[in-house]
């Protein structure tokens, strides 16, 4: 137990080195000048529901792109259904609104993306693209793509489709691989089951055949596809890649010896890995990118006791392959309310979140005379030599459960090498679905239980 004059001591420190939030862009202007040399910047959330992460994020990422030109943002989401809102982005659904864009994420937990924060970017972004301005620079325009596994099935077929259109014969042999698959594109975590159980075949000779078909033909996308032909190719090896890694992902969920948290964060990372280079060469420059995700993906994860269980995120990998280009950005809250729902797949509600517990660095944060403040971790002071000091940190996915709060939602780790700056927000208010929450059923797809902390 951290001793209570520790605890004075640094809420001392916080008050002097603390920038306070007044509402105003200039509030982010540290990130945005650390920001300027940088190749990723991946910005937290400290739950999935939070209306007001979403929004200062959407702020910074704002920033990047008109300040500094960043090329693309990279999401927390499933490929095909962010590639719906990439087209609108890029104006090819010129009679489309945004919120029809993202109706395209019909899987659990629709709120995540389909909310008010997320429907205000896309239109900004829309509009940016369009203007005069971005036109005038003869660039492509700023895109928005999914990182995520989930959606075995529909990347599947949205191989199948483009090859159609592509190379009939090609989309033959890509259906034929893929039927190794269909029985289970519906609820994919059955497929593990079932290979573990010895009931099915592994399809994973089959999948990799598909994929090094793509990438052997990805040598007619740098030799001379025009800008959108060459982004669909990209589009079909990017969602050929993700049916292997998902098939990976799903045999080792059910009785695989390699982390499943470890294969999708890995998928995530060579996702970004991919779209730097593809959007790299379509620019002729480098193409530093934002992701979106949450905190327990973006923050570093050997600063916190996921990586003594041996598991590695986005984070660490971007700071093991980029070093200082890569900046990690996390988000914290102390009490409000949520939208999150109870169980995996049950429909979404509005919780409030209970007050923070002893020992955890939101409830230092929560005694700070400002409601919300940003930190600057990199600094050498007094407030980050106490902040170096384990603490137990929370983290609420999709899914909240208060009444096991500390198993379900905190882990402990040393905030000032897990992130480069964390925003803290005392008071949050819940995301603003689309939709009605109380509708959230969800749809293709689960992800399996073991999860922790819940649903991230």
């Amino acid at each position: 137990m951290i001793e209570a004059d520790t605890d004075d001591r640094l809420i001392a420190a916080i008050e002097q080195h603390a920038t306070t939030l007044e509402g105003q862009p200039a509030d982010f202007d540290a990130i945005i000048e650390a920001a300027r040399d940088k190749q990723v910047v991946l910005i937290g959330e400290a739950s999935h529901g939070t209306e007001e992460f979403y929004r200062h994020r959407a702020l910074i990422t704002r920033r990047l792109i008109e300040e500094l030109g960043f090329a693309g943002v990279a999401v927390e989401a499933d490929w095909p259904d962010s590639y719906a809102v990439n087209r609108y982005v890029w104006g090819r659904e010129p009679d489309m609104a945004a919120s029809q864009a993202l109706s395209a994420f019909k899987r659990f937990p629709r709120w995540m993306w389909g909310n008010i924060e997320v429907r205000d970017f896309v239109a900004w972004l829309a509009e940016f693209n369009a203007s005069v301005e971005q036109k005038d620079k003869e660039e492509r325009p700023v895109g928005f793509y999914g990182l995520d596994l989930y959606s075995m099935g529909s990347s599947a077929h949205s191989v199948i489709r483009y090859l159609e259109k592509a190379d009939p014969p090609a989309a033959r042999r890509a259906r034929e691989r893929y039927a190794c698959l269909h029985e289970f594109f519906g609820e994919p975590h059955f497929y593990g089951q079932s290979v573990a159980f010895g009931l099915s075949p592994s399809c994973e000779q089959a999948i990799t055949e598909q994929v090094m078909e793509l990438q052997n033909q990805a040598q007619r996308r740098l030799l001379g596809l025009g800008l959108v032909a060459g982004e669909e190719q990209f589009a079909a090896e990017q969602n050929a890649r993700l049916v292997r890694n998902a098939e990976g992902y799903y045999r080792a969920a059910f009785g695989g010896h390699e982390s499943s948290w470890n294969l999708r964060d890995s998928h995530m990372f060579e996702t970004l890995q991919a779209l730097r280079a593809h959007l790299s060469h379509q620019l002729g420059r480098d193409a530093p990118m934002v992701v979106w995700a949450h905190n327990s993906h973006i923050g570093d994860a050997s600063a916190t006791e996921m990586g003594r269980r041996g598991e590695h995120n986005i984070g660490q990998l971007a700071r093991e392959h980029y070093g200082d280009k890569a900046l990690l950005i996390g988000f914290s809250t102390a009490e409000g309310e949520v939208t999150a729902a109870s169980d995996w797949d049950s429909p979404a509600q509005v919780k409030r979140v209970r007050a923070p517990l002893a020992d955890s660095y939101e409830r230092v944060f929560q005694q700070v005379s400002a409601d919300s403040f940003m930190i600057d971790l990199r600094q050498h002071n007094e407030m980050n030599e106490l902040l170096s000091e384990p603490r137990l940190h929370r983290a609420i996915g999709v899914i909240y459960r208060p009444e096991s709060e500390r198993q379900s939602h905190y882990f402990r780790s040393t905030l000032t090498r897990q992130y480069d700056f964390l925003v803290h927000i005392d008071w949050t208010a819940a995301l603003r679905s689309l939709s009605d929450p109380s509708g959230e059923t969800g749809g293709v797809g689960q992800e399996p239980a073991e999860t922790y902390p819940s649903g991230l």
